[in-house]
C-alpha cells in the first residue's frame, strides 16, 4: 500500500508540472508575434516594413534581395543595411515599403545604392530620435502612396545623439506620389536633406519645426504638387552650398552644388509668424515660374519670393491677396504698379 501511496504522489506532481508546462505554452502561443523578421517566395525587391502599435514592429523581404538586406527589430525600431555589392548587375534597386503605426518607433536605413521608399499610410513617432533616418548619400526616392496621408513626428528628448530633421536623408531627396506627408519638426528641422531636395505631385504639410520647415543643399527644386508651411521658428525653405564654390545652374542640375531655389510649379504656401526667420533663403538665387503660384501669409514675403528672372510672371499672395511679378516689377489684381 505504502508503494501504490508513493506512486501516485509522484504521478500527481509529474501531472502538475506538464500542466504548468501546456498552460506557460498555450499563453505564449496566444500572444501576438511582432519585432520579427520574415522571407517571402516574392521576386519583387519589395521590403515591407509593417508598425503594429506601441513598440512593435515586423519585417518582410522579398526573397530576390534577401542576400543584400540585412534588418534587425527591436520594438518599433527598424534598422536596415543594405549590402554594397547592391547594384543594377545584382538585384538593382530596392523598394522599402512602410506602414502601420507606432508612437515609439524609428526608420533607419544605410546603404550605398540608390533606393525608393514608399509612405504608405505610415504614422510614426520617435520620441528621442528622427522618425526617419536614411543614412544613404545615393537618390532616395520618397514616395507618398496615392490615396495615404503619412505622418513623421520626432520628439524633445536628447537620450541619443542630436538629429537634424524628424525626416533626414543623407543623399538626393526626392519626393514623389500622389499622397500626403504631414511632419512635425520638435527638435530641429522638419525635413532635412544633406543633398538636394526635389517635390513632384505630392503634398508635403509642415506643421512645426524648432528651426527650418525644411533644409536642403545644393538645390531645391519643386516642379509641381503642394508645399504647406507653418508652425516654424527659423526658415520655410533654406537651400545652402554644400561645398564652399557655387557650380552655378547646371544642365538638368546635374552635378550641381549652387544653393538655387526653382520654384516651377505647384503651389507654395509659407504661414509666417512673429518667431519666424524667412520665408525663403537661400546661398544662391531663387527662381519662381509663371507656373507656380508661391503664398506668403502673415509676414511680408513679396522681396523674398520675386523671380530672379526679370522677364518672368510670378503669382504671389501676400496676406491673402495676389500679385503679381512681372518685368522685375509688383502689381496689384486690378493691374496698379505697386510701387
Amino acid at each position: 500500500m505504502k508503494s501504490n501511496s508513493v506512486s501516485n504522489q509522484t504521478a500527481k506532481r509529474s501531472n502538475r508540472r506538464l500542466a504548468a508546462v501546456l498552460t506557460a505554452l498555450a499563453l505564449l502561443l496566444a500572444l501576438p508575434i511582432y519585432a520579427q523578421v520574415s522571407y517571402t517566395s516574392d521576386t519583387t525587391n519589395f521590403v515591407t516594413v509593417t508598425y503594429n502599435g506601441t513598440s512593435n514592429a515586423s519585417v518582410v523581404i522579398a526573397s530576390n534581395v534577401k542576400d543584400y538586406v540585412t534588418a534587425t527589430v527591436s520594438g518599433g525600431t527598424v534598422s536596415i543595411v543594405q549590402a554594397s555589392t547592391v547594384s543594377a548587375s545584382t538585384c538593382g534597386e530596392i523598394i522599402y515599403n512602410l506602414t502601420g503605426s507606432s508612437t515609439n518607433g524609428t526608420f533607419y536605413m544605410e546603404g550605398s545604392y540608390k533606393a525608393t521608399v514608399e509612405l504608405n499610410g505610415l504614422t510614426l513617432t520617435n520620441p528621442s530620435g528622427p522618425a526617419v533616418n536614411i543614412m544613404n548619400g545615393k537618390r532616395i526616392e520618397v514616395s507618398a502612396k496615392k490615396g495615404t496621408t503619412s505622418t513623421l513626428t520626432d520628439g524633445t528628448s536628447t537620450e541619443t545623439d542630436a538629429w537634424k530633421g524628424a525626416f533626414y536623408c543623407k543623399g538626393h531627396t526626392e519626393f514623389k506620389g500622389k499622397g500626403t506627408l504631414n511632419v512635425y519638426g520638435n527638435y530641429a528641422h522638419a525635413i532635412f536633406s544633406k543633398e538636394y531636395m526635389s517635390v513632384k505631385n505630392c503634398t508635403i504639410n509642415v506643421y512645426s519645426a524648432v528651426k527650418d520647415a525644411i533644409h536642403c543643399k545644393e538645390y531645391f527644386l519643386m516642379e509641381s504638387g503642394a508645399i504647406n508651411l507653418s508652425g516654424f521658428l527659423s526658415d520655410g525653405i533654406e537651400c545652402n552650398l554644400d561645398g564652399t564654390t557655387s557650380t552655378g545652374e547646371t544642365t538638368n542640375h546635374e552635378d550641381e552644388d549652387s544653393g538655387n531655389i526653382y520654384i516651377l510649379g505647384g503651389t507654395l504656401t509659407i504661414n509666417m509668424s512673429s518667431s519666424s526667420g524667412e520665408s525663403i533663403k537661400q546661398d544662391g538665387t531663387k527662381t519662381v515660374s509663371s507656373d507656380a503660384t508661391v503664398a506668403v501669409n502673415g509676414a511680408n514675403g513679396v522681396e523674398e519670393v520675386e523671380s530672379q528672372n526679370s522677364q518672368a510672371v510670378s503669382k504671389v499672395i501676400q496676406d491673402g491677396v495676389l500679385h503679381i511679378k512681372k518685368n522685375g516689377k509688383m502689381y496689384n489684381a486690378l493691374g496698379a504698379e505697386i510701387k
